[in-house]
């Protein structure tokens, strides 16, 4: 069976979706839509701009979502997935792809979660930290033994995880994960806390908006974050990406069980790489490429 995954945040880069937009009308039509959306040229952000440029809130997650969305428009008939997931702000990707969401609907989602997640960095200081080397109960039985706010946040696959919380209370089990033989505890430069309760704030602003959004049954089973089971209907979707930013990605668990219930093929629609290596470390038996453009 064919799973298609969709990346989450730090796959952007500049030039980013030029030549979707040169080659393909499907892909123009929807890039200058999505510039009526937002109420700015993103395309010239996402086109000319600066890495720097591309970095900055309102232009991130939009960027990447518009990527993968159009990117999986323009494969027409050759995008037919029997599974979909998406990385944290990749699910937005993967639902509009699989047709439970609109694009418009999307777009305006991830816009308004890019915003209410800088609101709720700029409340309280938080930061996340890059665990290598360790099995995950390890690391969550050190989180838990830390005083203040630190989870884990990201299985990005076994013996790489991502922790999440207050600055302290990360810095803190940081040493102690070191000191029980973590290979890595690096400190990542991001802007919050994310997938911590540090963004309930968020949560509450994206939970109003997602509760207002028409959801219609998908294409396909989606592997949602927070359950990492297969979903199909509107409603546990809703209220799966409602509980999104406050829980945990957990991605190694979503593949092994798409996996599980018969992915051999993994096809990665969006920019970069990042999900075809975790995917083969997670599962080195099943094949993980990059989706190919049809001919314009």
């Amino acid at each position: 069976m064919k799973a298609y995954v969709f990346p989450g945040q730090g796959a952007q880069f500049s030039g980013m979706g030029l030549d979707l937009y040169e080659k393909y009308p499907v892909a123009q039509d929807l890039f200058e839509k999505a510039n009526d959306i937002l109420g700015f040229a993103i395309t010239d952000v996402m086109f000319e701009g600066t890495a720097d440029a591309l970095k900055e809130t309102k232009v991130t997650q939009p960027a990447i979502f518009l990527h993968s969305v159009i990117l999986s428009k323009v494969l027409g008939d050759n995008f037919r997935p029997e599974m979909v997931a998406g990385h944290s702000l990749g699910e937005f990707s993967a639902l509009v792809a699989n047709g439970a969401l609109k694009f418009e609907d999307g777009l305006s989602l991830v816009s308004k979660r890019a915003l209410a997640m800088q609101k709720a960095c700029e409340k309280a200081p938080s930061t996340m930290a890059a665990v290598l080397g360790l099995d995950d109960a390890v690391v969550e039985k050190i989180c838990s033994s830390v005083e203040g706010v630190v989870v884990a946040a990201n299985y990005n696959c076994p013996g790489q995880l991502v922790i999440s919380g207050e600055i302290k209370a990360v810095e803190q089990a940081c040493e102690r994960l070191k000191d029980a033989g973590a290979r890595r505890a690096l400190m990542l430069p991001v802007g919050g806390a994310f997938h911590s309760p540090m963004m309930e704030p968020a949560r509450e602003k994206l939970a109003a908006a997602i509760e207002n959004t028409t959801f219609s049954e998908p294409r396909c089973p989606i592997y949602q974050n927070v359950s990492a089971n297969a979903v199909t209907t509107a409603s546990d979707i809703q209220k799966n990406l409602i509980a999104q930013l406050t829980a945990p990605v957990r991605w190694t668990q979503s593949v092994q069980q798409m996996v599980s219930d018969g992915a051999m093929e993994f096809i990665e629609v969006g920019p970069g790489k990042v999900l075809q290596g975790l995917v083969k470390k997670i599962n080195p038996n099943v094949s993980a490429s990059s989706a190919e453009l049809p001919e314009a």
